[in-house]
């Protein structure tokens, strides 16, 4: 793909998305604890905090918050994590998402609660950001996807828009089709969000996640991904590249992950897996997986080092909490390189 150079852009990335709060009990579960500590977390800027924190990517998250202390906040943890603000609308009116998680252990299992009805980001509208201005300062890659679109009937618009502009840009474009049950249970579920993802689709170059197909590494088949991620790219011609994260959970504590891609040569390529991965917080291990792929693209790396980094990052980031990543990138080359877990001294 044609990458711009950072020489001529002032982002290698700009995400669209919401940054929510995380609420979370620890070891507690959340209708009994007593304390929560907080984290920042959301899909899209998972993303851009982990290719900033881990990758020292130059990322930017296009989002809008209510400037009251809560608002602050989220800010505040998105800067320690490296994410330029300068694109967050900043609004008077409306909320802030919330969202509380226990990580469930064993034969327990996660269990959320989510607080994100109405909030501001939810009210963006087509118009509402000058995407031309963003585009014209020069950025490498824009992302976002199927959880911002989820947010409300208005923001699978200025998803469209947003795609567009960077498109005609030259950004290269990626969509997450990252399905949450807790937004689309009263609006028609996984098929209404299918449909509208794949309208989305047509701007995009990259999409992480592939319509029907079974991501458990331990029925993958190759001919099967094939077959899945080709009727994606039917009638789609700039989709250049279909990837998939491959996952199997035998409990909340122990996961196996993969990962596996076709690109527009029709060529399958299979990441390096990593089996019985004891699990502190699985929670943001696909924006981990995400993260590590589009920085190895930018680094004009190919796209077995993509797979095989974002397989490793995500697997190291469930071994810390929260949902941003904490591990270096020097860490995670050294587990694609079969770095074992002794310790440094």
């Amino acid at each position: 793909m044609n990458i711009r150079s950072k020489e001529t852009c002032q982002f290698d990335l700009v995400t669209l998305g919401e940054i929510l709060l995380r609420f979370d009990p620890g070891q507690k579960r959340i209708h009994n604890a007593r304390s929560f500590e907080v984290w920042d977390g959301g899909a899209e800027y998972n993303v851009a905090a982990n290719l900033s924190r881990v990758f020292r990517q130059r990322a930017s998250i296009a989002t809008t918050l209510v400037d009251n202390p809560l608002g602050r906040l989220a800010e505040d943890l998105a800067r320690q994590s490296g994410v330029d603000t300068s694109l967050v609308k900043w609004t008077a009116n409306g909320r802030n998402g919330l969202y509380f998680i226990e990580r469930g252990q064993g034969l327990r299992a996660p269990r959320s609660a989510f607080d994100r009805e109405h909030t501001a980001v939810s009210g963006l509208k087509a118009g509402d950001i000058d995407w031309r201005s963003i585009f014209d300062k020069g950025v490498r890659w824009f992302h976002t996807g199927g959880v911002f679109a989820g947010l409300s009937d208005t923001t699978p618009e200025v998803a469209a828009e947003a795609m567009a502009a960077a498109k005609r840009s030259g950004s290269i474009v990626s969509f997450d089709l990252n399905y949450r049950d807790s937004l689309w249970r009263k609006r028609g579920g996984r098929e209404t969000a299918n449909e509208l993802n794949a309208r989305l689709l047509h701007h995009a170059d990259i999409v992480f996640g592939t319509f029907g197909f079974d991501s458990k590494l331990s029925d993958f088949d190759v001919a099967t991904f094939r077959a899945s991620a080709a009727a994606m790219q039917n009638g789609r011609p700039d989709l250049k590249i279909i990837v998939s994260t491959l996952r199997e959970t035998h409990t909340a504590s122990r996961h196996d992950l993969g990962a596996a891609c076709l690109s527009s040569d029709e060529t399958v390529t299979v990441a390096r897996d990593f089996r019985n991965i004891e699990v502190i917080d699985r929670v943001g291990s696909g924006d981990a997986f995400v993260s590590g792929f589009i920085h190895s693209l930018l680094e004009a790396r190919d796209l077995q080092f993509a797979l095989d980094c974002g397989v490793a990052h995500g697997a190291l980031a469930m071994t810390t909490p929260g949902d941003v990543s904490m591990s270096t990138a020097e860490e995670v080359y050294g587990v694609m390189n079969s770095a074992d877990a002794a310790a440094e001294r």
